[in-house]
């Protein structure tokens, strides 16, 4: 309900940082009312009330944290394959020794990992789930994805993880995250060793023209894109290797085909390619371990090794991580290759602030969603948001003070997710969860808020409330599948309709003349 009085009120702003009284209050030295926003407290939940104060804006957005100098990149995994969204389940989810169509008694489903998604087994081209990832690193401070890709080629997954890889590219931009690959030329071998495949033939005497074309799709599918990641201009590019062409030569050969402005900014794994290369990233070295547990003097070593080699560089890309706890030996792929302990969080949060504090071009967090090795961050069952809240914490202290997400904030990724799914083919509520989208991504958490408990609760809301002295306005949203109507009192007993507003995918906008000199009241149901 929202409360206007011509004959009482004086222009003022006044802003509160948890509106959700509904009581009428005054302020200490003041003959006028204060303003305030939030869900009716009543237990029937019949109206939602909004107190207001005449004043230009009602609401001030969330300051949003500016981009760091060292940008938090997150490692993607697009290649999750689902039955209820794509009618089977995809290697990621089974390696062909797990069953997902199997319950447990806690409800969940048998899947090749030691740990549960959240939102439980998913597919990488759900749109819902491409929206609550890139939610969810956003509030989460981080600053874009590094995909991992195998290149456009209809052999094997390769197609169908590239047709996901744009699929996210679509969400990341809208959300406006930056964008990376980190290539895998292990794809050459295996279509070497595959042989012809849906017209893809490749051998040891074509495979740096085939190279080169892999790498004009990527010129001209991503490295183009307004948002994809570049470092001193140019495009970065990360390779899970090389496996395939070792020699800087080759990749020379490769990049020669691009233009000057795409040139890449190219970083493999633990080593620099010289000259080619600007530099490495590093990974956890879980070699070192033997398929048995990696100690903290093993990591300790080999990270103190990497930044002092990574010194003479021009540049490079410091990892953290989690955990890593695959579960390849268990689905019969092959054998550990070790174990690494999450110790309670600390592996992240030491190798976190390091990689933060060192001389690194770009902190790379591994990984977002690597269920077979463990390596995640995304939100389980098992760890809940711990990881991200982490992430949060650390950016505020290394990078951004002005960071103004924290913990509680990240579930507003997973409401927005299940309402999403609830109201997929509801026309008039998709419109309003893009709305809330575009909230939630710009920082006005909340008005998300307020949006997300009118849908979750079946009730329309008031949000974004406005007035210049002659119009009062404002918008309508939360549950708007039906229709809603804003009724008028002068008197809080008596009320009538003063506009009705039949369900829509446009939004709603209600808006008044405040030139009568009485106190009138307003609500919508």
């Amino acid at each position: 309900m929202a409360v206007f009085c011509d004959g009482i009120m004086k222009r003022k702003t006044y802003r509160h940082k948890q509106p959700v009284c509904h009581h009428f209050m005054r302020l200490p030295s003041r003959s006028q009312y204060i303003t305030l926003l939030g869900i009716n407290t009543k237990r029937d939940f019949r109206s939602i009330l909004l107190l207001v104060v005449l004043a230009p804006f009602l609401f001030t957005v969330p300051e949003v944290a500016q981009g760091a100098l060292k940008p938090v990149m997150v490692h993607y995994m697009p290649w999750f394959v689902s039955k209820p969204y794509s009618g089977y389940w995809g290697w990621h989810w089974t390696m062909n020794h797990f069953n997902p169509d199997i319950t447990n008694i806690n409800g969940e489903q048998e899947i090749a990992s030691w740990y549960y998604p959240l939102i439980g087994p998913y597919d990488s081209a759900d749109p819902a789930v491409l929206e609550y990832h890139v939610l969810l690193m956003k509030l989460g401070g981080i600053d874009g994805v590094i995909v991992d890709w195998y290149g456009q080629d209809n052999y094997y997954d390769y197609g169908i993880n590239n047709q996901r890889t744009l699929a996210l590219l679509n969400y990341t931009r809208k959300a406006g995250l930056k964008f990376s690959l980190c290539y895998e030329d292990a794809t050459i071998q295996a279509e070497i060793n595959g042989g012809t495949m849906n017209g893809i033939s490749v051998n040891a005497g074509n495979a740096i023209a085939h190279a080169q074309q892999t790498m004009l799709y990527a010129q001209t599918n991503f490295f183009t894109d307004a948002s994809f990641f570049r470092l001193s201009n140019a495009p970065v590019l990360l390779n899970f290797g090389p496996q395939y062409f070792h020699n800087s030569s080759d990749w020379t050969s490769i990049f020669s085909v691009l233009n000057t402005t795409n040139q890449p900014a190219f970083f493999t794994e633990d080593n620099r390619l010289s000259p080619v290369g600007k530099g490495a990233f590093d990974w956890p070295p879980m070699g070192l371990s033997g398929g048995g547990t990696l100690t903290s003097n093993q990591l300790q070593n080999y990270l103190v090794t990497f930044e002092q080699t990574a010194g003479g560089w021009p540049g490079f890309v410091s990892s953290a991580f989690p955990r890593f706890h695959d579960i390849y030996a268990q689905a019969g792929v092959g054998s550990s290759y070790g174990y690494l302990d999450d110790a309670n969080g600390s592996t992240l949060t030491n190798t976190l602030r390091r990689a933060l504090t060192n001389n690194s071009a770009i902190v790379q967090i591994v990984t977002w969603n690597d269920f077979g090795e463990g390596t995640i961050v995304e939100p389980t069952r098992e760890y809940g948001y711990r990881d991200l809240g982490i992430i949060q914490d650390f950016r505020r202290q290394y990078l951004d003070p002005s960071f103004p997400y924290h913990t509680n904030d990240l579930a507003m990724a997973f409401r927005f997710y299940n309402l999403r799914k609830q109201y997929r083919s509801t026309p008039a509520i998709s419109a309003e969860l893009n709305r809330t989208f575009t909230n939630l991504v710009s920082g006005a958490l909340s008005t998300a808020n307020l949006q997300l408990t009118g849908m979750e609760s079946n009730k329309p809301v008031i949000y974004n409330l406005s007035y210049d002295g002659v119009q009062l306005q404002f918008l309508i949203g939360g549950y708007v599948a039906s229709i809603v109507r804003v009724q008028m009192s002068t008197n809080l007993t008596t009320w009538q309709t003063v506009q009705t507003f039949a369900a829509s995918t446009n939004l709603s906008v209600f808006s008044t003349a405040t030139t009568q000199a009485v106190c009138r009241f307003f609500k919508v149901q």
